[in-house]
């Protein structure tokens, strides 16, 4: 799979963790930044991951802040993408299954590396169960569906 993965500066050394590990499984790894802990603006790498995971450039997306909250905003402003913000792989499979999310957020000052890589797992070894849910995915997009 494609996967692009950004990060504010509180969550660069879970990124860079989490990326090696989606190469280690032998994903393909856009790391859109930033490359190290000094002071950025979670919205600028939110929208960056957004654009390329609605031109079709990554199939998915992994946006971490601090807490991921104001990242998975950012990355959500964009029609295109459904970001999720998770902290178990229940909740990350969910997102997969009912909701179709093709970007899952994730924060680093709350989730510790082990339960991001669980997350990770669930979430890419999900597929959309479609059926019941396809009607209520396409009104995130269009609410007159």
């Amino acid at each position: 799979m494609r996967i692009a993965i950004a990060s504010d500066h509180a969550a660069v050394e879970l990124k860079a963790t989490l990326r090696e590990y989606l190469i280690g499984l032998g994903h393909e790894v856009a790391d859109l930044g930033p490359e190290t802990a000094d002071r950025v603006d979670y919205p600028d790498y939110g929208y960056k991951l957004a654009s390329v995971v609605a031109d079709g450039t990554a199939q998915y997306g992994v946006a971490l802040c601090g807490s991921g909250i104001g990242i998975s905003i950012a990355v959500n402003r964009n029609p295109a993408c459904r970001c999720a913000r998770v902290d178990d792989p229940y909740s990350a499979a969910l997102a997969r299954e009912h909701n179709d999310a093709n970007c899952i957020a994730m924060g680093a000052r709350l989730t510790g590396v082990d339960m991001a890589k669980a997350c990770l797992d669930a979430f890419l070894s999900t597929p959309f169960g479609g059926g019941r849910h396809t009607g209520r995915v396409a009104k995130l997009t269009n609410p007159s569906c």
